[in-house]
């Protein structure tokens, strides 16, 4: 609640506070007629029960009187609800943009190992229960505890301290036993919460990997996969209603029988001259008023409970440490001439499982790199550390002369494009998956960006043009496609470093020719690092380092590799014969 309490009473926003202190005084409003209702409903039975000729504008007036009160107490209630929403609604959103910027701050190591549909589960749950934990405890929990205050003062003074000590055995013991069962349904509830989170991971899980489920003919095994954590969901969730049952009876035992002695005793008073039948009225209502709130203690105190434990989960996530941070004061990195070197670098993605053995090698301004070698050798691992979405073991990686690690992030990143192997696409349109690339661009530069890329044939035959939808994840568009949408993307970003993984790996022959003519095209006065399985797309690069075991083996333009007759020829040679082999297989 500490943790929370900035959000509810943030700095700067004088409006807000204005808000709380408004809906306080229409609490206090509020909580003035509700305890005020009871004398005139009291008052009104006691004159027409009064010997002799009863007082009849004087009845009608207490009973009017009561009427208003009760619209009273329900039109300062929504008062106050209408003047705090701002508030509680504003602490709610600036609790979650803050934990989805942090979520976007974490490291690459946190995403690969998530599950979002357990992730989005935090986050709405987390939301929905401040909401609600603010509400009841604001304007459930503490005018409860001053009614109860004021009410046994009232009590004590007309009608002794016998009445308020019940009262108090009462609210103490109907208290307590709410807590301790309310405490082990709080456990039956953060179970019920994990299957929960579960079952719908796997189903998003099972729903983003649709099209590999329908290669394997796996849906069967998918809906079983998700009935044993919807089951066992249904499971927690039966034991958890049926504790639910158990605290209303155990509470309604408690709340009636102290109704029933409080209502004997006022009549035992009245039998003694002592009391009159007004009184009887008084308790009843007073009793009626206390206990209304008391009896939904064991939700309202289940709810606080959850809500702090959703609350948790989210800080959880705002505290999760980030492996990959800029240091104070770091400057923006500024780019005159977009070398890169990598200088020694070591880096495994786990203790004991190194990737890169002391690798260095430099992409000189303008020049066109490729990275070439056979599966596992860490060439897309450059591509993770040059992004600095990991921080290299030992070495360090300089573009410009300027250490990466010294630099912010954010900067860095402005200065580097990418053309991805698998591009994975917003589920928006093809225009809007292409103007990301940059912020704001007019739509002839979106235009350009495309024709660049070889889309905007495509995209004209298209009936809804830019405004076409692509899908989750771009499963609209065949694997060309979405390449292209990421190359023009890229384009359309216009950095001075350019990294190609696979660049044009889901293009037939013919398109990937286009797009390496308009990548050379684009990339002059440009550093460009390729990374590259099929040689024959790099064959015309500057410099080739051939990997191997993450260290760089062979280094030479093209033909220099060939006559060395290492590694790089004899890849060489084994494509070239299964490109032959291919052709006369196609004749």
């Amino acid at each position: 609640m500490r943790r929370f309490l900035p959000y509810l009473w943030p700095k700067g926003r004088p409006d807000l506070r204005r808000r709380i202190f408004g809906a306080g005084i229409f609490v206090i409003l509020g909580k003035i007629v509700v305890l005020t209702l009871p004398f005139a409903y009291a008052r009104a039975v006691d004159t027409m029960s009064a010997d002799g000729d009863p007082a009849v504008w004087l009845a009608m007036s207490l009973v009017i009187a009561y009427a208003a009160g009760r619209f009273g107490t329900v039109l300062f209630d929504q008062l106050r609800n209408i003047t705090f929403n701002r508030v509680g609604q504003d602490a709610v959103f600036g609790l979650a943009e803050d934990v989805f910027a942090r979520l976007h701050r974490l490291s690459l190591r946190f995403h690969l190992s998530r599950r979002t549909g357990q992730i989005t589960r935090v986050m709405e749950r987390g939301t929905r229960s401040i909401s609600s934990m603010l509400y009841f405890l604001l304007f459930n929990i503490a005018p409860t505890a001053i009614e109860l205050v004021v009410v046994s003062v009232i009590f004590w003074t007309i009608f002794g301290w016998e009445l308020v000590a019940a009262v108090l055995v009462t609210v103490v013991s109907f208290i307590w036993i709410t807590q301790v069962i309310t405490e082990w349904r709080v456990k039956l509830r953060k179970e019920m919460n994990d299957l929960d989170g579960q079952a719908m991971a796997r189903a998003v899980d099972s729903l983003l990997n649709y099209e590999t489920v329908k290669y394997f003919g796996a849906e069967e095994r998918e809906l079983k996969r998700y009935s044993s954590s919807a089951g066992q969901y249904a499971e927690a969730a039966i034991k958890t209603e049926n504790s639910l049952g158990l605290l209303n009876i155990v509470q309604a035992s408690i709340l009636n029988l102290m109704m029933g002695f409080a209502m004997a005793w006022t009549v035992w008073g009245w039998s003694q001259g002592d009391l009159s039948p007004g009184d009887l009225v008084l308790v009843n209502t007073y009793l009626m008023q206390l206990f209304r709130p008391l009896d939904m203690l064991g939700w309202v105190y289940r709810t606080i409970r959850q809500g702090l434990i959703d609350m948790a989960d989210m800080f959880g996530l705002l505290d999760m440490p980030l492996e990959v941070k800029d240091k104070p004061g770091a400057p923006a990195l500024i780019v005159r001439r977009p070398t890169v070197t990598f200088e020694d670098v070591s880096f495994g993605y786990d203790e004991d499982r190194q990737i890169l053995h002391g690798l260095s090698f430099e992409a000189p301004a303008g020049a066109h790199v490729a990275l070439v070698g056979p599966s596992g050798a860490g060439k897309s691992t450059i591509g993770r550390l040059l992004f600095r979405f990991y921080d290299p073991w030992q070495g360090r990686i300089c573009i410009d002369g300027q250490d990466i690690a010294e630099i912010t992030q954010e900067s860095l990143r402005r200065q580097i494009g990418i053309v991805p192997q698998d591009s994975v696409l917003f589920n928006d349109t093809i225009g809007y998956n292409i103007a990301y690339g940059r912020n704001d661009p007019t739509d002839e530069q979106v235009r350009r960006a495309a024709r660049d890329a070889s889309i905007l044939p495509f995209i004209e035959e298209l009936p809804d043009g830019f405004d076409t939808e692509v899908g989750e994840r771009g499963l609209k568009l065949s694997g060309g496609e979405k390449q292209r949408v990421a190359i023009a993307r890229t384009l359309l970003k216009n950095p001075p470093i350019l990294l190609l993984d696979e660049a044009t790996s889901a293009l037939d022959s013919r398109t990937e020719q286009d797009i390496l003519a308009t990548l050379r095209r684009v990339s002059e006065d440009r550093t460009t690092i390729a990374i590259a399985h099929r040689l024959s797309t790099i064959a015309d690069a500057d410099l080739i380092n051939v990997m191997e075991k993450g260290r760089i083996v062979e280094q030479g333009s093209h033909n220099q590799l060939l006559r060395a007759d290492g590694l790089y020829a004899e890849m060489w040679n084994r494509q070239q014969s299964e490109d032959s082999d291919t052709r006369e297989a196609a004749e």
